[in-house]
């Protein structure tokens, strides 16, 4: 037995999943010679109890055995695989071949009533009897051995022998949430925000904020997430568009944590104070969104940290603190944490801060640029939350090397950011949705991010509305985990010249929105994300990582893939699949042939069915070839619901 999946390499970490995945269990299982094999997934639920299912062989000669489970209990399961010679499977098969020619067949039928010696009842009674009954011609008599009373038996209590069984593993299963969940990314200064006569500016609240939450919900999304919310830096503050100078109205950079007015444990006075916050967290779930919040660790000049902790960051020859630098960038607001220095004390101040949090009801963390501390660091830290608050969710900001994200998310993480915002193309497109969905399922979740507020990449910025939708469409359909910066729904795509963020970027300065003008007059993409979301919603293979199948198509600039679920695993009992055609190129119109691999659609290769599209509810027949012509600037993206044939 060899190559147990899901696992993580090396066996570092456990694998995880989230609760109501589809997880496929697999391994590669062979024996000497020729004689078949039964191999079986043996899983272990955390409350004890333990399931038996057969794994299926896979493409002949590839020894490669395979299942489908869907976990919902919470917590860890463990599970190995049992393999064992199946001695009845081997005759039977035998017995077809030479019952066919004519060969040996008493002494083949001996040898099948020797395997049912000891086995009690009338079906085996009876199919003894007729094995030994010489006189009975070969194809009566392999009848009996085919008969479906007696497999039911067999199936119940297997003909098999040299049981081996693997190692067990650990899959770590946890809350939905940490796998799905639509999420929705706005600064809470910026609604309600007003500027006075004066150039001055009377900051949005966490009351003024709330206004926004119903408008958010009613998009579909269930995450809202805040940027950091605590009071912000004076000492080298920043001002518009990241310069070194702030006028005294500017309100700076909330990633420049603390002031005089505290640091990560308190809620900057503009937005109002802790239980102002403990509100909004109330009003948030009231409109069913989930609270996420920015966990940033470090330090403004002036946070108290700085005066009572100076050990805890790093003094450059000359005596002064370093700031934040990734060259040519600085980011003189901002002194980074030296996690080499005082390792215990930093561990200490930390948790207290995470617990102050998930204490005000806070049950998710987006984590920023968690790559830039130590990984220890955060596999302590991730695993004492864990022990102790199971249902707390960590969002990876990590936009680094492959080795360190994949590592993060081995370490903890429980979801990650990726790559998807910088591949466009429809062949880097095929090998990101490829890999994230088979080669590091076990362990990394991606969530799909079309925008933040560093990222307006060269594709948004050029590509208008078309762009918009399709990174949007994507992004939903791609992965189970999606989200959006506020401004993305009003094609917001002018960037400071020479950068890939935002002119007159909100990280610096109040950016209120008129969110109903801009629907009133059709300048929205509320509606798109709205369909999006709903889509999610009544489709549960939606809602799944590990099911995404590219499919051919003749044109370079259309991207196919397909995600589908089996009934037994939807509450409906029916199957669903969803395949998504979608023109990556913003500024044409594309036609070709789509090819589709109809067995991976649970479908007869020449099976005709129906689609009808979730954007335009308009309906088709298709098969394994169909034409495709996708207009970028009408509706660049097919979202196909399978209109699956009764029995499938």
């Amino acid at each position: 037995m060899r190559d147990l999946s899901p696992a993580q390499p090396e066996g570092r970490w456990d694998a995880k999943a989230f609760a109501g995945e589809v997880v496929p269990f697999a391994a590669t299982v062979f024996r000497e010679g020729h004689g078949l094999l039964r191999v079986d997934l043996v899983l272990t639920a955390p409350d004890g109890t333990t399931t038996t299912r057969p794994l299926a062989l896979g493409a002949a000669g590839s020894d490669r055995w395979s299942a489908e489970a869907q976990l919902d209990q919470l917590g860890d399961w463990t599970w190995r695989v049992r393999a064992s010679s199946d001695d009845w499977a081997t005759w039977l098969h035998t017995a077809d071949i030479k019952v066919e020619v004519d060969q040996d067949v008493d002494l083949v039928f001996a040898m099948g009533a020797q395997l049912l010696e000891g086995r009690k009842g009338k079906v085996y009674k009876e199919a003894r009897a007729a094995f030994l009954d010489t006189s009975s011609p070969g194809e009566t008599r392999l009848k009996v051995a085919h008969d479906p009373r007696l497999s039911r038996e067999i199936d119940a209590e297997p003909v098999a022998s040299l049981t081996t069984e693997s190692a067990t593993l650990t899959l770590r299963v946890e809350r939905e949430r940490a796998g799905v969940g639509s999420w929705y990314e706005f600064f809470p200064r910026s609604e309600g925000a007003k500027q006075r006569k004066d150039g001055s500016w009377q900051s949005g609240t966490f009351r003024t904020a709330a206004r926004r939450l119903p408008a958010i919900a009613a998009m579909g999304f269930d995450v809202v997430y805040l940027p950091p919310i605590h009071p912000i830096g004076r000492v080298f503050r920043k001002g518009p568009n990241n310069s070194t100078v702030a006028g005294p109205h500017d309100p700076g950079s909330p990633w420049a944590i603390g002031a005089a007015e505290g640091g990560h444990d308190a809620v900057h006075p503009d937005l109002g104070t802790l239980a102002d916050f403990r509100w909004f967290l109330g009003q948030a779930k009231k409109n069913g969104l989930e609270l996420a919040i920015d966990l940033a660790l470090q330090a403004a000049p002036d946070h108290p940290w700085v005066e009572a902790h100076p050990e805890w960051f790093t003094t450059r020859p000359d005596g002064s603190i370093a700031y934040a630098e990734n060259p040519p960038k600085k980011y003189q607001d901002i002194y980074p944490v030296n996690f080499d220095n005082d390792p215990e004390g930093i561990r200490a101040e930390v948790l207290r801060i995470v617990e102050h949090w998930i204490e005000q009801g806070v049950t998710i963390f987006r984590v920023d640029n968690p790559h830039t501390k130590p990984l220890d660091f955060w596999e302590w830290l991730l695993g004492v939350i864990y022990e102790r608050h199971p249902e707390v969710v960590f969002l990876a900001e990590a936009f680094t090397r492959p080795a360190m994200m994949r590592s993060l998310a081995g370490a903890g993480f429980q979801q990650s950011y990726s790559y998807f915002t910088w591949r466009n193309t429809k062949e880097e497109l095929e090998e990101f949705l490829g890999s994230v969905s088979t080669e590091t399922s076990a362990w990394m979740r991606p969530n799909l991010f079309v925008n933040t507020p560093d990222i307006l990449t060269e594709y948004l910025q050029f590509g208008g509305p078309a762009a918009y939708k399709i990174r949007a469409a994507l992004a939903a359909t791609g992965g189970p985990l999606w989200g959006v910066y506020s401004g993305y729904e009003l094609f917001e795509d002018v960037a400071r010249p020479g950068s890939e963020e935002n002119i007159d970027n909100e990280k610096y300065e109040y950016k209120p929105r008129d969110w109903a003008a801009a629907e009133r007059e059709n300048r929205s993409l509320a509606p798109y994300l709205t369909l999006l979301n709903q889509a999610r919603r009544e489709h549960p293979a939606l809602r799944q990582l590990r099911n995404l199948r590219v499919h051919w198509s003749s044109d370079d600039a259309l991207l196919v893939y397909s995600k589908t679920i089996e009934s037994e695993f939807v509450r409906s009992g029916r199957r669903d699949g969803v395949i998504v055609v979608a023109n990556v190129d913003p500024h044409s119109v594309r036609e070709g042939m789509v090819y589709l691999d109809l067995a991976a659609l649970g479908l007869d290769e020449d099976a005709e069915f129906g689609v009808r599209d979730l954007v335009t509810g308009q309906r088709w027949t298709w098969g394994a070839e169909n034409y495709v012509r996708l207009d970028a600037f009408t509706e660049p993206v097919h979202i196909l619901a399978i209109e699956y044939p009764r029995g499938v």
